[in-house]
């Protein structure tokens, strides 16, 4: 099989070291072994969280703690933000699991802003606010100053998706008044998927005493039992965490957080300049992701031949996403990806379609 450049909003390509940390020797999950490398995972993770809140980790896609925050937090209403395919996810998550649930619907290429929930959060009895910080369907990413605010004066607590943005772009948890985060491994970590990360703050953990019915898998009561012994309630996936480990300390020690945001910001604005030299760009201005861009497919071009003869000469193209395909296209720019990389990637498409 052909290994190909992913340019996916995710999974990522993992550079040839930290993929040779899934090969560690393996040792038992109840070990000492096991517990210093989750507590040096642990300090990691705080560091590039920016945050003193509980956090955790473990076996699970991202979607997996999207639905943890819904069991965990909402007793009576939840309210979603809704302006693309995943941000719609988790509004069927709350609904899924039988609990009301509305939706503040954005048109998608645009996003929410703290005055568009403000009535509504002070109108009903809402436990939640769910907002999707990067809509990787649309590459709409999504400010989130105000919303903790607007949430704290209705005692609402404010839970964010940052599974496309977190260790791509500067994200606080505290300074933005985050009551959960939940992220991922596989996109500006870049780590191989299957561990998932999640910060709950004070308020949150609290609110899950008092919320009956959530399961076994996901009570972050259960998964403060085990943290405080560095340990999770079920057995992790040890070989992503010793990639993860090893990750952090890449991030933190030697590219550093801020150039970091600077490379991933940098390749955004280069790629938002090719789109609007060829085609359109799908989200607003104001809301663009650094982490991916959407292309509106302006040329009508052929974008299941265009996919095919990239994938010929090694790469992996990333269609629109649900109704969007054949209709718009994504160039993701996150995690390890370099500019010299992202450019000869945008040369073959100009050369494939003769732009």
């Amino acid at each position: 099989m052909m290994a190909k450049s992913l340019f996916i909003p995710g999974p990522v390509d993992v550079l040839d070291d930290v993929a040779r940390k899934a090969a560690d020797p393996m040792v038992g999950h109840r070990s000492k072994e096991y517990c210093a490398l989750h507590e040096k995972t642990v300090e990691g993770l705080r560091n590039v969280f920016m945050s003193e809140n509980r956090i955790y980790f473990g076996p699970t896609s991202s979607t997996g703690f999207m639905e943890a925050a819904v069991r965990n937090c909402v007793e009576t209403k939840a309210l979603h933000v809704v302006n693309g395919a995943f941000s719609n996810r988790w509004h069927q998550i709350s609904k899924s699991n039988d609990k009301a649930a509305h939706a503040i619907e954005i048109p998608w290429g645009s996003a929410g802003r703290p005055e568009d929930v403000k009535d509504e959060l002070e109108a009903g009895d809402y436990d939640c606010l769910f907002v999707t910080h990067n809509e990787t369907s649309t590459a709409v990413m999504t400010p989130l100053e105000g919303f903790s605010e607007v949430c704290r004066d209705n005692d609402v607590l404010f839970c964010v998706d940052a599974v496309s943005s977190m260790a791509g772009v500067p994200l606080p948890v505290d300074d933005l008044g985050i009551d959960v985060l939940v992220t991922g491994t596989q996109k500006c970590f870049g780590v191989a998927p299957g561990l998932a990360m999640t910060a709950v703050s004070d308020k949150a953990f609290q609110k899950s005493a008092k919320t009956e019915n959530k399961g076994y898998y996901f009570d972050y009561h259960v998964f403060e039992k085990y943290a405080k012994k560095n340990n999770t309630p079920s057995t992790p996936p040890i070989p992503q965490i010793a990639q993860l480990a090893y990750q952090l300390d890449r991030i933190l020690n030697e590219e550093g957080l801020e150039n970091r945001y600077r490379r991933h910001r940098e390749m955004a604005e280069h790629t938002r300049q090719w789109v609007r030299r060829h085609f359109e760009m799908y989200a607003e201005d104001w809301c663009a992701s650094d982490t991916v861009t959407c292309a509106k497919n302006t040329r009508d071009a052929d974008l299941t031949s265009l996919s095919a003869e990239l994938g010929e000469k090694g790469y992996l193209f990333s269609n629109g996403y649900g109704k969007l395909k054949g209709q718009a296209f994504r160039v993701a720019h996150m995690a390890d990806r370099q500019m010299n990389e992202l450019k000869t990637y945008l040369d073959l498409i100009e050369q494939i379609l003769r732009l």
